[in-house]
């Protein structure tokens, strides 16, 4: 979204706050200087280690509110070519993602020579790179190449499945439709939207109460429903049952079975949803500091964890075993991660976004998906 009458300064505030909360969820989880800094600040570490990780949740609700602003922002799915579509959602996130992966194994190289802990990752494989490229290395139960690089791939499943529930309702409501177009249009967004909420209720009562599901969308995608809702509840006259039906929803689904990031996602998507309701959404908050972040938040969200392997295993080999040397060495590690993200952005980020977007380039997205397909056959008959 580069023109700037585009940015949504609330969403950049989110993304920023959320991106900078796993940053330092990995330092308090990751790498020996976190044992040094829980001497001095035991609780906050604690909370970093165990509830920072939450902010995946704003993410969660943030990516199905765009999702379907871009796809489907009556209902009613806008692209003539779902497959080609997927394809280029590919190669957008996964551009980046790989190259952040060759920095991360060099980094996890580095870091090693340097220290030897638990948090490092294995030495890497082909088949666990490719693995990770086809965005296939969680479900496949194969180690991580890097922290939170699962996220990533769960993103890619949930905007693959709203795509293809998008896309089914359309065809049922054009079947079960012989008004015309209008009519058909109006039934297919009715039967998507449907798909959706049943699909993400499903999530919320039974799937994402089963850790056994949390390789895949369907665990998910309860929040990313939450954030589809906000923006169509958004753009009509809102009719107050229907704010009260889903309210009811996802409280009954809490009482049930209460969960955080649930009730996390919820207050997400109704701030979302109101702030556009009522207009703010693309003026406030007026903070250059917050949407720079907000921007960059990606690129900080790949490189973090590597940039703090390489940070803590120099702390480890060079500086002295004192708790206040350490913990100010996690304090780098966070000045260090952002710095790289930023890095990250503006070097390899932004130009492959402005090469995707040329017209001669990505012209056959299908065949993308296509050899994605093969790939992941032939990796999976592998393994």
């Amino acid at each position: 979204m580069s023109d700037l009458r585009n940015r949504m300064p609330l969403i950049d505030a989110f993304k920023a706050v959320a991106s900078q909360m796993i940053v330092l969820h990995h330092l308090a989880f990751y790498g020996p200087m976190s044992d040094w800094m829980h001497q001095v600040a035991p609780g906050l570490v604690s909370w970093f280690s165990q509830d920072a990780r939450m902010a995946v949740q704003v993410f969660l609700v943030i990516s199905g509110f765009l999702a379907v602003r871009g796809l489907a922002p009556q209902g009613v799915l806008l692209a003539t070519q779902p497959l080609a579509l997927l394809g280029k959602r590919y190669a957008n996130i996964a551009m980046p993602y790989v190259v952040s992966l060759l920095v991360a194994m060099v980094c996890t190289w580095l870091a090693s020579q340097w220290m030897d802990h638990t948090s490092l990752p294995g030495e890497p494989e082909f088949t666990q790179f490719l693995a990770h490229a086809l965005l296939l290395h969680s479900v496949m139960g194969i180690d991580s190449l890097s922290a939170g690089v699962w996220y990533v791939a769960i993103d890619f499943q949930l905007f693959a499945l709203m795509l293809a529930l998008l896309w089914l309702g359309q065809r049922l409501g054009a079947a079960g439709k012989a008004g015309g177009a209008g009519g058909a249009g109006l039934a297919g967004s009715v039967v998507a939207r449907s798909l959706v909420l049943v699909v993400g209720v499903a999530s919320l009562y039974f799937f994402n109460r089963d850790a056994g599901w949390d390789n895949w969308a369907l665990y998910f995608f309860g929040a990313y429903t939450l954030g589809a809702l906000a923006w169509w509840m958004s753009q009509r006259p809102v009719r107050g049952w229907q704010v009260a039906a889903v309210l009811a929803l996802v409280l009954a689904a809490l009482a049930v079975d209460f969960r955080e990031r649930i009730a996390l996602a919820l207050a997400v998507a109704l701030v979302l949803g109101v702030a556009q309701h009522r207009g703010w959404l693309y003026n406030w908050p007026d903070s250059p500091v917050l949407a720079y972040l907000g921007r960059i938040s990606y690129g900080v969200f790949l490189m973090n964890f590597p940039v703090s392997l390489v940070v803590n295993a120099a702390f480890t080999r060079f500086a002295p075993p004192n708790v206040w040397v350490q913990s100010a060495g996690v304090l780098l590690a966070w000045v260090a991660c952002v710095g790289a993200g930023a890095l990250f952005f503006h070097t390899v980020e932004q130009p492959l976004r402005r090469w995707s977007a040329r017209p001669q380039s990505l012209q056959r997205p299908r065949v993308l998906v296509g050899v994605w397909l093969l790939l992941a056959t032939i990796l999976t008959a592998w393994e």
